[in-house]
């Protein structure tokens, strides 16, 4: 299977202004408020391992973003569900002592298709794209540009399977028809810092044969808002 569809619920609101970076304190609000229903909020399980902390290491269901100064909740998978059940005990955001209330908000579910398409679509990063780890940040570091850029493409695409994997498709790169093809175009590399991190980040935009969701996360942090795509065509 190379295509499925897939629920999708949009939260925003309207009223509330706040700034890019501010997604992480969302996550955080909302994680802390309705903690008791799913790990799937924070990412965190209930039960805890010998270290206290336990995580859900998979595509994350629930994104919190800042998207054109609006806050902007997106759940994919159970996390549309999820959305859908809570949008009505949302009365209030309160982040770093100050509280907003919630004169209006927005809600939008649907069911969207993800996958291989016959068409190309070209999608920007409306967010900075967290394009490296630790690792291939060293060997970006030292490479030629045409080599970063192929490491760029790389993840690129890696992001991508990542993505449609957590919904069921598995794509085998052996065969022909299930190539993930993609031109990756970013502009300079600027430096974002995140829990005292520095990490760089990518702007820019990708044309490929997979068909994805407006306003879902790619790549590191997409929980936090970070690498958020719209379809520009």
């Amino acid at each position: 299977m190379t295509t499925t569809k897939i629920p999708i619920t949009t939260i925003t609101f309207p009223e509330i202004a706040l700034r890019v970076r501010d997604a992480h304190k969302l996550r955080g609000y909302f994680g802390r408020l309705f903690q008791e229903h799913s790990p799937l909020l924070h990412n965190h399980f209930d039960d805890t391992a010998t270290d206290g902390q336990r995580y859900r290491y998979a595509y994350p269901l629930v994104q919190y973003k800042v998207l054109k100064k609006t806050p902007t909740l997106v759940g994919l998978g159970e996390g549309a569900e999820l959305l859908v059940q809570l949008f009505l005990q949302i009365k209030e955001i309160k982040l770093d002592g100050i509280l907003y209330p919630v004169q209006s908000k927005h809600i939008r579910h649907e069911q969207v298709s993800i996958g291989l398409s016959d068409d190309l679509h070209t999608y920007r990063y409306d967010t900075l794209w967290l394009g490296l780890n630790q690792k291939n940040h060293r060997a970006y570091q030292q490479a030629t540009e045409a080599e970063q850029a192929t490491i760029l493409k790389n993840t690129a695409v890696a992001n991508i399977l990542t993505f449609v994997e957590a919904f069921g498709l598995k794509l085998d790169k052996e065969i022909p028809e299930h190539r993930i093809m993609l031109k990756l175009r970013t502009t300079d590399p600027a430096i974002t810092k995140f829990k005292n991190v520095e990490f760089m980040g990518f702007g820019g935009q990708f044309t490929t044969n997979v068909r994805l969701p407006n306003d879902i996360g790619l790549g590191k942090q997409a929980a936090r808002g970070f690498g958020t795509i719209s379809l520009m065509d």
